[in-house]
């Protein structure tokens, strides 16, 4: 055992030596939880507001405030435009959340969805160098049901504050109508991160590892296995990108999509999951077991394992098959497991196992380019551009099955993200303001540099405190205790 370091590099090496692969992983999960909630607490959350102006006097205030705003307030109400230049409105997003599906927790009230929102924004700021605002909200009517018309009205409303709103943690189906609604009736980016991110990301790191084992997307055989908003969107991506649809098969709880599928057809508020049922699985595969035999490819989204996925699946796939188990907050098959019963190549939503394929890579880049240019919504192939982004960028450093993606150490590859799908609005023609791709990289480079900088100046100088030591012990005897 070596003693925990304050980065948290070493976090494989600090359990007991008896401890197993899957002792180990499930005291890392533990361990993390136990942090997380002590340093959410030492720190009381972790986002707050700083001004980016200065204060050369106390007079100025009389610039920032009144009555020399007056000409501001003017100005953006004869051009709207003027708010992006004026305000801070064009670096701005507000994640948005009703926290009915938070993580894999499940309804967690709206308040219980701020530590994941918060989350959001500090990853924004940090990776991406832009603000953002956390806006949980209740969505419940007055039925006691969840209503997707309380969010589409909010976001309406709130819209003219921010350059981008992030959807976040929403349950089906309202998640498909309240993207589908605001993306057409918002003048700004609306992004739902759970499904478009996390579809991004997933298309990036398909791209790589089907590269690695020199299979084509327009062949392989691909199971899905959860049919919410993440897996069908990717599924959308992927057959977008030129995956043949009749080869995908997906499961949701009651079974496989299928033309079969009555359920669905009959329940509207489903109409991304009738897609799908018309369009793929064309040998009408019921079976999970029959749908694993010669696959090439495993994408899950669905309940946290480790067990959910089984290992005779996994057995019975292809050759050099690829296996994606991005479950949150455990996959459903731990990566070694996965290995023993033949994977080639495996993947989670986790930064403490390889090939972390997490939207977190995707999100921060993929709005600075939309909030760059100005766009108006971000378009399926500015997802797509962005995919195709992270995996030239991975490949062009170098690649391997332990290595399909950057990571969210490889500070250049945001604004490389941010450049790529910059352009990529400008060319579908939902940009306000042209720029080269040059002047898009310089632009997202600087602006992530300052947020780096700044958050490394402010912890130089004191005004965010390093934790104790004794934090990390006391959740890692905790983490210890829970496996034994």
């Amino acid at each position: 055992m070596e003693k925990i370091k304050m980065d948290l590099s070493n976090l494989n090496k600090v359990f007991p030596d008896d401890f197993s692969q899957e002792q180990i992983a499930k005291a890392k999960t533990a361990f993390l939880k136990k942090l997380s909630q002590t340093a959410h607490k030492f720190y009381g959350g972790k986002i707050q507001t700083v001004p980016k102006a200065g204060v050369f006097g106390f007079n100025w205030f009389n610039v920032w405030y009144t009555p020399g705003v007056s000409k501001v307030s003017t100005d953006i109400r004869e051009n709207n435009e003027a708010s992006f230049d004026l305000t801070n409105r064009g670096n701005l997003v507000g994640v948005v959340s009703d926290s009915t599906r938070v993580l894999g927790d499940g309804d967690c009230t709206p308040a219980g969805g701020l530590g994941v929102m918060e989350g959001k924004a500090f990853l924004m700021k940090y990776l991406g160098g832009v603000d953002a605002v956390a806006l949980c909200v209740d969505s419940k009517g007055k039925n006691g049901k969840n209503d997707p018309e309380k969010i589409i009205e909010f976001v309406k409303m709130v819209q003219h504050s921010f350059g981008a709103i992030n959807l976040e943690d929403i349950s089906q189906p309202n998640c498909f109508k309240v993207l589908d609604v605001l993306r057409e009736e918002c003048d700004i980016p609306v992004w739902h991160d759970d499904a478009q991110g996390t579809a991004s990301v997933t298309l990036a790191g398909l791209i790589n590892a089907l590269k690695l084992v020199k299979k084509s997307i327009k062949d392989v055989k691909i199971v899905f296995l959860g049919a919410g908003a993440s897996n069908t969107t990717i599924a959308r991506l992927i057959i977008t990108d030129g995956a043949d649809p009749g080869n995908l098969i997906m499961f949701d709880t009651k079974g496989s999509l299928n033309k079969g599928r009555e359920d669905i057809k009959a329940d509207k508020r489903f109409y991304r999951k009738w897609e799908l049922c018309e369009k793929t699985n064309k040998g009408q595969v019921t079976s999970i077991e029959d749908a694993f035999k010669g696959a090439d490819v495993l994408i899950a989204l669905s309940t946290p394992g480790p067990d959910t996925v089984k290992k005779e699946w996994i057995s019975a796939m292809a050759e050099k098959s690829i296996v994606f188990t991005c479950a949150n907050p455990v996959p459903e098959i731990y990566p070694y497991a996965a290995k023993e019963a033949g994977a080639y190549i495996v993947a989670t939503g986790r930064g403490d196992f390889p090939n972390q394929v997490n939207n977190s890579i995707g999100f921060p880049g993929i709005l600075k380019g939309a909030l760059m240019v100005r766009a108006r919504k971000i378009t399926d192939t500015m997802a797509i551009a962005a995919a195709h982004s992270l995996a030239d960028y991975a490949e062009k450093r170098g690649i391997d099955p332990e290595n399909i993606v950057p990571t969210m150490s490889e500070a250049t590859v945001f604004p490389v993200e941010a450049a790529d799908v910059a352009m990529q609005a400008i060319k579908d023609g939902v940009a306000r303001i042209n720029m080269t791709w040059d002047e898009a990289f310089a632009k997202a480079k600087t602006d992530i540099e300052y947020s780096r900088n700044m958050t490394q100046s402010l912890m130089d100088t004191g005004f965010i405190k390093t934790p104790e030591d004794s934090m990390l012990q006391e959740a890692l005897d905790w983490a210890v205790g829970q496996v034994k």
